[in-house]
């Protein structure tokens, strides 16, 4: 990021600045991982929406993982093929199934038996045959917030194992069902290759009870997404261990050679390369704290107040500008009227003045994305810089 000279760019704030050759950088090093092993990889969408981000993910041919109707028409949008797109989602509409129906996409992730009977009976009116892949929970702890974890025996996404048998059964009796595979995610921000050793051991048990139970060997295996990146050190850390998942997958996925593997991506993707840039407003003095108030708010950025996530603060001007300053602590918060708007804690600065200029890193994923107008607020505006090539 700092490469840039951004002290000197003409640009307002909230920002987000994205760094366009890291992103780069970053599909370089996943295509080169993923070639390595003949995996295929669907980007998640839900990470980012920004168009020149998602254009240049679909120029390098990946697939795209979709969760709603919306997604899959701005994936058709930027570029991806149909024939690439999965749609998952517990709460897919009729119309949206129909929908992706009438594009002719690769395949519905289903969710439930009720989703299976629901597909049927719309692709069975349309004389269609419907793709399919059930997203079977294999009760795998990723070992990550509790809000992001989706892969434990009971949660609304999914279909738990005890009912592994009759999903399965159904799909194939069904007339207008093609069953293709089966799809697995466990969780996000998982840094450990443990739970995809569990996720690729059990995946290869439910692959072999499917030929032994029902003489069925599926098309492809989906072990969804979930990488984590290095919140703490994004520029020791900028592109995601993908050779530490797909080698652990590689290691511990015991099936047959012919059953394709594709993975769905998002956060690994596209984290590192963006920035939430805020101005000073006040350093607020009260009885025992000092507050760094900042035009960004936690409707630019909510994961800090949602699920209490952690991005690196960097002070830029004091960094560039006043470089040996002394340090102070200070909550680094923003204008919105909530008490939860607040970006981190007793976070040690250097003494910070108005005007300042703050970067919030890691923030290309699930920033912009999750972002609203909440209190009324303007959006925050996008930059994207690359060097002249």
């Amino acid at each position: 990021m700092k490469k840039y000279d951004i002290l000197n760019l003409n640009i307002s704030t909230p920002c987000y600045f994205y760094d366009m050759d890291l992103l780069n950088k970053t599909l370089d090093s996943l295509q080169e991982a993923a070639k390595k092993h003949d995996y295929l990889v669907h980007y998640a969408l839900k990470a980012n929406y920004e168009e020149p981000i998602v254009k240049e993910i679909a120029s390098r041919n990946l697939g795209a993982d979709c969760v709603s109707g919306g997604e899959v028409d701005f994936a058709i949008k930027m570029g991806f093929e149909p024939s690439k797109i999965v749609y998952a989602g517990v709460g897919k509409t009729p119309l949206e199934i129909k929908r992706a129906l009438q594009i002719d996409i690769a395949c519905f992730n289903v969710e439930s038996i009720e989703e299976l009977d629901m597909i049927q009976q719309i692709a069975e009116r349309m004389n269609k045959t419907a793709t399919v892949a059930l997203r079977i929970n294999p009760d795998i702890d990723a070992h990550t917030h509790h809000y992001i974890t989706t892969g434990l025996a009971e949660t609304k996404f999914g279909i738990s194992l005890p009912m592994f048998d009759l999903a399965v059964k159904k799909a194939l009796e069904l007339p207008n069902i093609k069953l293709a595979g089966l799809h697995f995610h466990i969780g996000s921000q998982i840094t450990l290759a443990d739970p995809y050793r569990l996720l690729s051991v059990k995946a290869s048990e439910l692959v072999a009870e499917l030929k032994n139970k029902f003489q069925f060997t599926p098309e492809y295996i989906n072990l969804g997404g979930g990488l984590g990146i290095d919140y703490d050190n994004p520029d020791n850390e900028p592109v995601a261990d993908f050779s530490m998942l797909f080698d652990t997958v590689s290691q511990h996925l015991d099936i047959d050679s012919s059953i394709k593997v594709h993975f769905e991506l998002g956060r690994s993707i596209v984290a590192q390369c963006g920035t939430l840039l805020a101005s000073v407003i006040y350093v607020k003095n009260g009885v025992g704290k000092r507050f760094i108030i900042v035009d960004a708010g936690m409707n630019d950025l909510i994961r800090p107040a949602l699920y209490e996530a952690h991005h690196k603060i960097e002070n830029l001007t004091a960094d560039l500008m006043r470089p040996g300053s002394p340090v102070q602590t200070y909550d680094v918060v923003g204008p919105i009227c909530e008490s939860s708007d607040c970006f981190d804690r007793d976070l040690t600065l250097p003494v910070t003045q108005s005007g300042d200029l703050i970067a919030i890193r890691s923030a290309g994923a699930y920033g912009s994305a999750m972002s609203s107008t909440y209190n009324m607020r303007q959006p925050a505006s996008r930059y994207f810089f690359e060097t002249k090539k």
